[in-house]
Formats: structure tokens, C-alpha cells, sequence
């Protein structure tokens, strides 16, 4: 045991130690390739590169990364007009990914054949932070997704439902025009992005919970650090995404999955807060005979469902109203914004069709 703990001493007190740990992932991998690379018999690989779309040469263990500059969408056009005007295959790593570069092909994969593409990849991080997945967005293609779907768009997204709630949209839209007034008047600046994620924000928060939190900072502003850890996790780079069998290795999941964990425990407690206040209302407001879901928010609508909505469903498919909700809105009008800055002429239509519908 003595000489043991001493080979670890002289271990970590040599120079090229640093050196050691950061060839350590890279051998990792180089095993993990050899292994997977003799478990298919040649026999096989020839049929499937007979069968697989066009391709560019690739190298072994990261296949095609060194192809895929800091523009991805850039990379992929250029490298489609040469190897695959309609389908190319890339492999990222250990994973496969096709590459839809026409009209006619993104129709066969997205109509034709949806149901052989409908379903998403297993993700260790989405089962974390979307809660096995049982939300819309990352859950597998199946019965439970499906009743996900159908419970949203029924009772969030009709057309009715998305009328019924212009009163909330002309009031967080005042408070923005509000703000921008007092800020002009002043000679300040304005942060288009921070004014922009908090009016969807309260928006989506009063949509689908009740009630924004503009008045409580701390909450609101545990929500925007939440959906920011969310994209970086999710979004960002993922070992799993391109190396999947390492990824699942316990001390790489482990170290891997860290921060996700941590970044749960902080949705339960907020989502946990926002239910059981709703479920504390819930029988005086039944008392009064409230009970036209027309009236109700969309986590009272949740709570009604009898089958198939867990807890933790029921919190995933929070997750990714208040995510989807709040991102996309914010970045979709600062994107806007952005295209009318550098187009004066539409600036200036805008402008006009403002001043002419909208009264002093």
C-alpha cells in the first residue's frame, strides 16, 4: 500500500504530469475508436458505405469536426455544393449526422418519412434538466410525447386561446414603451437585448403561470440565469454528442453532468414554488365556480389532467414553455430590430404605418 501511495506521489510531482492529463482524453478516445472500429466486420462497413450518401474523406477518431469552421452553416453549404447537393453523410465524431440540403430531399425526410426521423437522440443532460425527458422538445417520439403535444397546442396555442390573450400582450407592451419614454427623456441609453428578454419574460411567466415577476427580482431573475445555464447545456458543446460511448463511462458522465444536476435542483425548487401556490388556489377558485378553462392559466390547466401528467411531467413541459417562450421571443425582436437599424428605407415604412394606425 506504502509503495503504491508512493508511485502516486512521484506521479503527480512529475514535470510531465500536466502533460500526461491532457493526453488522457485524447487516448481515451483513440481506445474507444479501435474498440468500435474491430466490433464491425468489414463485410458490413462495405455494405454500409455502398448504401450511405456521398460523404468527404474523414480521419479517424474526430471524423469530419476539422471540416465544420466557427460558421457551421457556412461549412455545411460549401461542403453540400461539393459532395452532396441533395444528401451528405458526416460523422461528428463517433455519430453519424445527415445533412438535408434541397427542398425535394428535406420533404422526403420531413414528410414522407417523417415518422422514421420524428424521434430525437438520448441525451444525459436533457434526461437531467427536461426530467427523463418527458417535455416536447427532447422527448422520444411515442404516445407520451404526443399527449405532451396535444395538451400544449390545445390549451396554449389555439387561436382562440392566442387571442384571448391580447390584454396581457398591450399591457407588457405598454410597460416597454414606458420604460423607453423614461429612458429617452433622461438622454440614456437603451439595452434593446435586457428590455427585450424581460418583456417576453413576463409575458410568457403571465401566460403560462398567472402572473410576470416583475415585482419579485429575485425570482425573475433566477429565471433568466436558468434559461441561459439551459442553452449552454443543452446547446453548447456536449461530449455526447460526438462521442457518446465515452460519454456514457460513469466518471465521464459523472464530471459531465455536474452542473446539470445542480441546474435541476434549482428549476425543482423554483417550478415547485409556482405549483403548489397554484394548487393552494385552486379549491377556493373552484368555490367560486372558476372552472372554464378559458379563464384558467396554463398551469391549472396541467393540473387538471387526470392521466399521465406526473409531477415531473408536468414540470418538464413547464420547462420548455417558459424556455421556448421567453428565448425565441427575445431573439426573434432583437434580430428585428437589428434588420431595421441597417434598412433606414423600412425603418422609415415601419415608422409610418405606426404613426398612421396607432392613435396619439
Amino acid at each position: 500500500m506504502e509503495q503504491a501511495a508512493g508511485l502516486v506521489y512521484q506521479l503527480f510531482q512529475n514535470e510531465m504530469f500536466p502533460w500526461i492529463l491532457a493526453l488522457f482524453p485524447f487516448l481515451l478516445l483513440a481506445l474507444h475508436y479501435l474498440a468500435t472500429n474491430h466490433r464491425t466486420p468489414t463485410t458490413c462497413k462495405e455494405t454500409r458505405n455502398h448504401l450511405s450518401p456521398p460523404s468527404p474523406p474523414r480521419l479517424p477518431i474526430i471524423g469530419h469536426l476539422h471540416l465544420i469552421g466557427d460558421l457551421p452553416h457556412v461549412s455545411l453549404r460549401e461542403l453540400a455544393h461539393r459532395y452532396g447537393p441533395n444528401l451528405m453523410l458526416l460523422h461528428l465524431g463517433q455519430v453519424q449526422n445527415l445533412v438535408v440540403s434541397s427542398p425535394h430531399a428535406a420533404e422526403a425526410v420531413l414528410r414522407t418519412h417523417d415518422h422514421v426521423f420524428a424521434s430525437r437522440p438520448h441525451s444525459l443532460i436533457g434526461d437531467i434538466l427536461l426530467y427523463g425527458p418527458s417535455d416536447v422538445g427532447l422527448s422520444p417520439y411515442g404516445e407520451q410525447w404526443r399527449r405532451s403535444r396535444r395538451i400544449v397546442t390545445t390549451h396554449l396555442l389555439t387561436n382562440k386561446k392566442v387571442r384571448s390573450y391580447h390584454v396581457a400582450r398591450e399591457e407588457e407592451v405598454h410597460k416597454v414603451m414606458t420604460k423607453v419614454h423614461e429612458l429617452s427623456t433622461k438622454g440614456m441609453g437603451v439595452d434593446m437585448f435586457e428590455l427585450f428578454s424581460t418583456y417576453s419574460n413576463d409575458l410568457i411567466c403571465r401566460l403560462v403561470s398567472g402572473k410576470n415577476f416583475q415585482g419579485d427580482k429575485g425570482r425573475n431573475k433566477m429565471f433568466r440565469q436558468l434559461f441561459k445555464a439551459n442553452y449552454v447545456l443543452l446547446a453548447g458543446f456536449n461530449l455526447e454528442d460526438y462521442y457518446p460511448g465515452l460519454a456514457r463511462l460513469k466518471a465521464v458522465s459523472w464530471v459531465m453532468c455536474a452542473k446539470a444536476r445542480n441546474t435541476r435542483k434549482l428549476w425543482d425548487e423554483l417550478l415547485d414554488e409556482i405549483i403548489n401556490d397554484r394548487m393552494s388556489k385552486q379549491p377556493c377558485e373552484h368555490d367560486r365556480g372558476n372552472d372554464d378553462q378559458d379563464e384558467m392559466d396554463f398551469v391549472d390547466v396541467l393540473l387538471l389532467q387526470e392521466r399521465g401528467i406526473t409531477r415531473d411531467h408536468l414540470k418538464a413541459i413547464l420547462v420548455d414553455m417558459f424556455q421556448a417562450g421567453t428565448e425565441t421571443t427575445s431573439v426573434v425582436l432583437v434580430f428585428a430590430m437589428a434588420e431595421l437599424m441597417q434598412k433606414p428605407h423600412l425603418m422609415a415604412k415601419l415608422q409610418a404605418e405606426l404613426r398612421t394606425n396607432i392613435p396619439k
